[in-house]
């Protein structure tokens, strides 16, 4: 992300600048960053999974939002556009642009936002009272990772990987259990960039 050039913005203030902007940007403590475009493996594997879960929760009062819809995290300041949030909250009816009581927010990684989507980006997600369960999908390998909330507001990792074709992963916070093929179909991995020393001809 790149921070846009201007003074601190309030809230309200940055809902407003937004609206106008031709690029999106996430809002962090008073400051606008520009967010960069998607591959098609994240583009892909963001709409697999909307599809799915959009079936999934027909009929129960849950919607599933994708790419566009901001996370508003009052306790942090922060607004930021999930690849796909799921909410579950009447009270989210309320506000069009934004979701401030999501019960399953979804990542999918790129080289640019993984140590952001794991550190920084978890810690203020994890403020939400409403949030059941964070997931960190892998675009260079079969990998879905799920962090829940228990009683003891404590977060537990489960990952998830292709044993076999049949391998499933699950989603406790919506009782949906899907195949990672599914969720990884017509998707072309991305490399994996060699480590720091190897040579390369």
């Amino acid at each position: 992300m790149i921070a846009s050039p201007q003074p601190a913005l309030t809230p309200d203030e940055y809902l407003r600048f937004e609206a106008e902007s031709l690029t999106k940007h996430e809002y962090i403590d008073g400051q606008a960053f520009a967010m960069a475009g998607a591959s098609d493996v994240h583009v892909t594997i963001a709409g697999n999974l909307f599809a799915l879960l959009r079936s999934h929760v027909r009929g129960t009062g849950c919607r599933v939002y994708i790419a566009d819809m901001k996370v508003r995290v009052d306790a942090k300041n922060c607004f930021y556009y999930p690849d796909v949030v799921v909410t579950c909250d009447a009270r989210d009816a309320e506000t069009s642009t934004y979701k401030r009581f999501p019960k399953l927010i979804v990542e999918v990684l790129s080289d640019s936002t993984e140590a952001f989507d794991r550190g920084d980006k978890f810690t203020d997600y994890q403020s939400l009272d409403t949030l059941e369960e964070y997931v960190i999908i892998n675009t260079r390998h079969e990998r879905v990772e799920c962090f829940r909330r228990t009683p003891d507001n404590l977060w537990l990792l489960q990952s998830y990987t292709p044993a076999d074709e049949t391998a499933t992963f699950e989603l406790q916070s919506l009782q949906f259990v899907e195949t990672l093929a599914a969720l990884y179909e017509d998707v072309t991995l991305e490399p994996t960039p060699p480590a720091s020393g190897d040579v390369t001809e």
